[in-house]
């Protein structure tokens, strides 16, 4: 490890210990802010554990809307953030003004007084802001969607966004028709077919791994299709030695630390930028760094808030996830 990179971590562990602060970290941050971190995992599994955890502070290594979240589920906890402007494509894509316009469409209106009648089931993923959760009726994730969608009732008008490809993935599974937003995440949607293929033709008989955020001829190319924390366990389970990743980059840090004596191979994006780099990441994931997260740590700033009306609504879409799950 980086010598700067160790005394940064020292400095950090400590100021938090001193603080009674824990500190959470997504799968796709830098390796620095991976062995920083208290808790590794996928957004909506860190919001879920930091309501288990005795502390006074929460620190969120992620993007805006995982902070969001965990305040949401922790509204009595202080949640920071190490960068306020650390957003997300996909959740971006996605505004509330522009959703409930949808929810009107594809409703039936009481003209007098513009109250919807018969609502179609709106279905979010969890990447999305608290404004989408609040018009939301159930919350999903990549591993537990199908599992959702399956429970609806079969002649329900059901929204989902807004990631139109776990969408499709989804209808693809269920046989469902569901309206799909139009959104993506920029990592998962520029990996490169082309290369993919080269890669299995390379590697002849090695198993294909991606996350269900992927466009449709990357999925139908895979062997085993997941969410990130799915992906690192089946590495884990498997007997194989050597495997194709297709998803963020930041997984593979984890996946190396978990399996050693195993080879991960990433799939890299149909532009890649620099001389012989093979890496798609998330440069909002990369702007959670140790200089930040200390200073965020040191003035308890940026401080993530929730409006209250709008995280109460929030939590419902939530809590209805984790009873159907």
């Amino acid at each position: 490890m980086d010598l700067k990179n160790k005394e940064y971590i020292d400095k950090i562990k400590s100021l938090a210990k001193a603080k009674k602060a824990v500190i959470f970290a997504h799968y796709y941050t830098r390796p620095e802010i991976q062995e920083c971190a208290d808790f590794i995992g996928d957004s909506l599994a860190l919001a879920q554990q930091a309501t288990r955890v005795d502390a006074d502070i929460l620190v969120m290594c992620g993007v805006h809307f995982m902070g969001e979240t965990m305040k949401i589920l922790c509204p009595d906890k202080k949640v920071l953030i190490p960068d306020m402007e650390a957003g997300c494509s996909l959740a971006d894509s996605c505004k509330a003004d522009e959703l409930k316009e949808l929810i009107i469409k594809n409703s039936k209106l009481k003209i007098q007084n513009c109250d919807a009648g018969e609502k179609p089931i709106v279905v979010s993923y969890v990447n999305t802001s608290a404004e989408v959760k609040a018009l939301t009726d159930v919350v999903v994730t990549s591993s537990n969607a199908k599992k959702i969608v399956d429970q609806l009732p079969k002649d329900a008008k059901i929204i989902f966004g807004p990631d139109h490809n776990l969408g499709s993935y989804i209808n693809s599974v269920t046989g469902r028709n569901m309206i799909l937003w139009n959104g993506a995440c920029h990592v998962h949607s520029r990996f490169s077919l082309d290369a993919l293929l080269a890669l299995k033709a390379a590697n002849p008989g090695v198993e294909v791994l991606a996350h269900p955020e992927c466009k449709a001829p990357i999925l139908a190319q895979s062997d085993v299709i997941g969410s990130t924390k799915a992906l690192l366990e089946h590495t884990i389970r498997s007997s194989a030695k050597r495997f194709i990743i297709a998803t963020e980059s930041g997984i593979l840090f984890e996946m190396k630390r978990a399996c050693p004596d195993k080879e991960f191979i990433p799939v890299p994006p149909e532009v890649t930028e620099g001389v012989g780099c093979s890496c798609n990441e998330c440069e909002y994931m990369r702007m959670n760094t140790l200089e930040k997260l200390y200073d965020c740590l040191l003035n308890e700033s940026p401080e993530m808030v929730v409006p209250k009306e709008t995280a109460a609504k929030a939590v419902s879409s939530i809590q209805r996830m984790l009873e159907m799950s």
